[in-house]
């Protein structure tokens, strides 16, 4: 018994070291340095694009969204976002009309197919904004997502 009881206390002993050595390793600053904060508490589409020094965007048709026109339900949208300009290194998503409008940007390596699929909460019919970043510049498309109780139209 005796044995079993000292095993127990070395491992925690162990353990608690680690994990005061692990916390200062890790340092989760780091995963924040990304972190806009102007974007993200951005009440407009076009704040948060300024915030993130993309209000310059060209329209641009080499940008597909695949989103249904119509959806029945708000809480689960599936949204698909294609880049067929060369060189796009990121993808960002804008709600226009939902309460906090810049979803997230999601970079590619170069060689990568620049593709996005999210599911997104709209709270009311808004359309979807995507800027693609490719070459130093930014460009830009819409496309109206309608949200209906029981996909009626309206």
């Amino acid at each position: 018994m005796q044995e079993t009881r000292r095993s127990v206390i070395k491992s925690g002993g162990a353990l608690a070291l680690l994990a005061v050595f692990g916390a200062a390793l890790l340092k989760p600053g780091r995963a924040l340095a990304a972190w806009n904060s102007g974007a993200f508490a951005a009440k407009s589409a076009v704040d948060a694009m300024k915030a993130l020094g993309m209000a310059n965007a060209e329209e641009s048709k080499a940008i597909e969204i695949r989103a249904p026109d119509i959806a029945e339900n708000g809480a689960v949208v599936p949204i698909d976002v294609t880049s067929n300009i060369a060189g796009t290194t990121s993808i960002s998503v804008f709600l226009e009309k939902n309460p906090f409008p810049y979803t997230g940007t999601f970079e590619f390596s170069e060689g990568t197919v620049p593709y996005v699929h999210l599911r997104a909460k709209l709270g009311e019919s808004t359309p979807v904004r995507v800027v693609v970043a490719a070459g130093g510049k930014y460009y830009t498309t819409a496309k109206e997502v309608k949200v209906t109780i029981g996909g009626c139209g309206g």
